[in-house]
């Protein structure tokens, strides 16, 4: 998908762009929940303790957004038995407030109405002030609780209109991580 200036493409989380934008998403969450710089070994622990290698096929997928052919952002779904978890949504901070989490909020719903998926979850931090309101732009509406963890705090859900179009005849390839020998 394309909107204006960015490029949102099916990437596998292992790929060195998606690492690399996941490294920054947790690295920003570390921060700013402790209200100072994440220190080494926080972005890594917090890396393992949610990793990202379920964000492929068949269990979900995973987008890296690209503005001016540059990554700059990133988005994932898991997909539950009723319904799919948005994750890891995050726009690097030089990208801000140029529609880059509105472009990969239309491709993750779009990719998510082909498969099928009528709603869409997530949770979210108190402090992610601008996430909620992203969402909030974009129809997620807050519900109650449907996860426990020590950072959820918001709970939005959307519900998806499965188009009546066709398929799409092609999807985009996944851009895969690069194979070592």
């Amino acid at each position: 998908m394309t909107t204006t200036d960015w490029a949102v493409l099916p990437t596998h989380p292992d790929h060195p762009d998606a690492v690399a934008l996941i490294e920054a998403y947790y690295e920003e969450l570390v921060a700013r929940y402790h209200d100072r710089p994440a220190r080494p070994g926080e972005v890594v622990a917090a890396m393992a303790d949610e990793p990202s290698g379920d964000l492929t096929a068949p269990t979900g997928f995973f987008v890296v957004a690209r503005r001016h052919g540059r990554p700059a952002a990133c988005a994932g779904l898991r997909f539950r038995p009723d319904w799919a978890e948005l994750t890891r949504v995050y726009v690097a901070p030089a990208h801000r407030g140029h529609g880059g989490g509105a472009a990969l909020l239309a491709a993750v719903e779009e990719r998510a109405r082909a498969a099928g998926i009528t709603r869409i979850r997530l949770d979210t931090r108190s402090d992610l002030v601008e996430a909620r309101a992203l969402y909030a732009r974009h129809g997620y509406r807050e519900i109650p609780a449907f996860s426990h963890g020590p950072y959820a705090q918001h709970w939005f859900e959307k519900v998806l209109e499965l188009t009546t179009c066709a398929p799409h005849a092609k999807q985009e390839e996944e851009v895969e991580s690069p194979r070592l020998n």
